[in-house]
């Protein structure tokens, strides 16, 4: 059940925003008071229903999206930055990202959808899916592109809060530019993607073999970091807020160990494309119920685990032909 928008105390709030047809149902919006107006975290999908529910939530406790101060995107994903532009059509407030994410941002705007389709069509290619594999629908209904930030954080940035102190926290890994925030005169952090109560963020490499880029090694990384932080309450965008932020911090460490093991545990010194290792992995649902757009990213949270064991020097690329193969080292 979604839950209805609360008042969290301390001039902050809480405002659930619908995802349509997604089964994480609602990404929830934060909103934290200022003499300037308030400032949001996240804004969610952009669909009208969403926005009406991001409208009407904030309504609840007398704030007009025309009084929004400013949006600070924790990652570019569209649950987390899709309705940031309207509200900036609204109100005149400012969008703001850590860079990372905004480089993203701006290369989706110079792709358009078709050049965002192809370069998908392609890496399923590259990591050895047969043609058969590609004929079927992705079930991915195109997305517009999130609106281009006025602002770039960067880590340990204060966020434009007067009279409060919202600190900017890179945690890469679910994105290059993912942040969580510190509300320091609070004793609270919003944590985005990067820790959640009962889940845990997709980690993918995109594409499949860039170089000198480890993204599970960025999120392992970035999860001992916010281990190490005393707050009193998290306060993710999906789910629930919690407690005990470093126990569960390292929950989620623990799940990837497990991850890396059942990589490894399928190589050998035969060559296995990326396509094969994917299905050989354990999912939440049989690889042949897999539609298209949930086994690409499946591959890409595959390559990620393999780029990691790259790293720790447990497997290598078998050559630099296509389709992608892996051996252990």
């Amino acid at each position: 059940m979604q839950p209805k928008p609360e008042d969290l105390g301390g001039g902050l709030w809480s405002v659930p925003v619908p995802i349509p047809d997604n089964p994480l149902a609602y990404t929830l919006v934060y909103a934290v008071e200022s003499p300037r107006g308030p400032v949001l975290i996240d804004a969610g999908w952009q669909h009208e229903d969403a926005w009406t529910a991001l409208r009407d939530g904030l309504g609840t406790f007398g704030i007009e999206v025309g009084d929004v101060h400013g949006v600070v995107v924790t990652h570019f994903h569209p649950d987390h930055s899709g309705l940031a532009g309207r509200v900036r059509d609204e109100s005149g407030a400012w969008i703001a990202m850590h860079h990372a994410d905004a480089e993203i941002v701006r290369l989706f705007h110079n792709a358009g959808q078709g050049g965002r389709r192809a370069f998908e069509l392609t890496a399923l290619r590259r990591a050895g899916a047969a043609e058969s594999d590609l004929t079927g629908s992705s079930r991915q209904t195109p997305v517009a592109p999130p609106a281009i930030p006025d602002r770039e954080l960067s880590d340990g940035d204060l966020v434009d809060l007067p009279g409060r102190r919202l600190r900017a926290i890179w945690t890469p890994g679910h994105s290059p530019g993912h942040i969580c925030l510190h509300l320091e005169d609070g004793d609270r952090i919003f944590t985005g993607d990067h820790v959640l109560p009962r889940i845990t963020p997709h980690i993918g490499l995109y594409p499949y073999d860039t170089p000198d880029v480890d993204p599970l090694s960025d999120f392992l990384g970035s999860l001992d970091k916010v281990s190490a932080m005393t707050v009193e309450e998290v306060l993710p965008a999906h789910q629930f807020r919690f407690t005990g932020l470093s126990g569960r911090a390292q929950e989620i460490i623990r799940h990837h160990e497990e991850r890396l093991a059942e990589v490894a545990a399928l190589l050998s010194s035969a060559p296995l494309t990326l396509w094969d290792l994917t299905a050989g992995l354990t999912w939440r649902h049989p690889w042949a119920e897999m539609h298209q757009g949930a086994r690409r990213m499946a591959a890409a949270e595959a390559a990620a685990h393999i780029r990691t064991l790259e790293t720790r020097g447990v497997a290598r690329r078998d050559g630099t032909d296509d389709p992608i193969r892996y051996i252990l080292r």
